[in-house]
């Protein structure tokens, strides 16, 4: 049974904000989305939301970020560039609403103003999730399943991949000639494919929770570096890591592959378990294999909007109690990036880079292992 409708006021009118206004209208919602630009706020309504989904709806409320209205909104979404988020959380955060979304990556890779954006959302009460919306997957919730009943043995290693050629990126945002003209173009904005691709880094991190494997203590990084006009943006962001109780794997996050791969694998001693990601008609596909070459596969078929629907009614449950601490929470987002900084530094020093979580979010965190 859903709880009542919700009133939810959207930061960013760029894809990520039409997505979550739709899912949103999708339940029932109340929604306002706000942008500083109006001409982000014309092509929603005009081109974004009606070639996406059919037609305009005329019930979503269109607002200036300076006319926005303030308070009195059940959730807040920060669907803005990374390097905005911190201060807009802080100014979400001051209108007491009873969660805030913020869309990953939680911020840029330097960590600036985390400790005291951490440090606030724990006093104030609110909850804050972080948009990581595949762990929440119906796909994922099987891998969470087979990794707990043993299906394919202990759990040996782990390797998670999101690799894709950000054509497709813009091709969904024709507005934009490259990456030059966005955020995605600029690693230090918390773009690239560091940034960008962070699923990856969030998956293996969930997934190593299942297994038992605690928090990731240990980066050792390869990061390739490409530039178009002004933008330098990694191109590639590999990482081989570590965690607290000794589990360990890989993760691959690109700009460059084509077709598109994002993909895991939870290597176990009697088998492994796959989760495959956007396999056309199939969905997400969970495959089962044996070491004696049995395969079982499990399909979850899905439209890209069931990605955010599937989000914002987990949200509901946090709201409404039914989910006891959420794979997206705050502290979860934060460990993503604690993971990607530790990930350019040692990617651009040489050296590998450990993680000492008990100094909280900040650049402190890392030193070299």
């Amino acid at each position: 049974m859903r709880s009542h409708a919700r009133k939810v006021k959207v930061l960013g009118a760029g894809s990520i904000g039409n997505h979550l206004a739709h899912a949103s209208r999708t339940l029932g919602w109340d929604v306002t989305i706000c942008d500083v630009d109006p001409a982000a706020l014309e092509r929603t309504r005009d081109q974004i939301y009606p070639g996406r989904y059919g037609k305009w709806d005329e019930t979503i409320g269109l607002s200036a970020a300076a006319d926005a209205p303030r308070g009195g909104f059940d959730i807040i979404c920060v669907g803005t560039p990374p390097d905005v988020h911190v201060r807009l959380l802080a100014e979400a955060l001051a209108e007491k609403p009873a969660l805030i979304l913020v869309e990953k990556p939680v911020c840029g890779p330097f960590l600036e103003g985390v400790r005291e954006m951490w440090d606030a959302a724990v006093a104030s009460g609110t909850k804050v999730c972080v948009g990581y919306d595949h762990v929440l997957a119906p796909a994922t919730r099987k891998v969470e399943e087979l990794i707990a009943t043993r299906a394919a043995g202990d759990p040996v290693t782990l390797d998670a991949e999101f690799r894709e050629h950000w054509g497709g990126i813009f091709g969904a945002h024709p507005w934009l000639e490259g990456p030059w003209q966005t955020y995605l173009g600029y690693w230090r904005r918390g773009g690239g494919s560091g940034g960008e691709h962070s699923h990856a880094t969030n998956l293996w991190q969930h997934l190593a929770h299942c297994c038992g494997w605690g928090r990731v203590s240990e980066v050792s990084a390869l990061v390739e570096f490409g530039t178009a006009r002004d933008a330098e943006f990694d191109t590639i962001f590999a990482l081989n890591v570590r965690t607290e109780k000794g589990g360990y794997g890989r993760i691959v996050q690109d700009v460059v592959t084509r077709p598109t791969r994002k993909w895991a694998r939870v290597q176990c001693s009697e088998g492994a378990i796959e989760w495959r990601a956007n396999q056309g008609k199939r969905g997400d596909v969970v495959a089962l294999l044996h070491a004696d070459g049995r395969a079982e596969e499990f399909d979850f078929p899905k439209t890209r909007p069931d990605d955010f629907i599937c989000e914002l009614r987990h949200l509901d449950d946090v709201l409404e109690g039914r989910v006891a601490e959420s794979p997206t929470s705050l502290a979860r987002g934060l460990d993503t990036m604690l993971v990607l900084a530790a990930g350019y530094e040692s990617g651009t020093s040489g050296k590998r880079v450990a993680i000492d979580y008990a100094t909280g979010y900040q650049r402190s965190a890392l030193r070299a292992a």
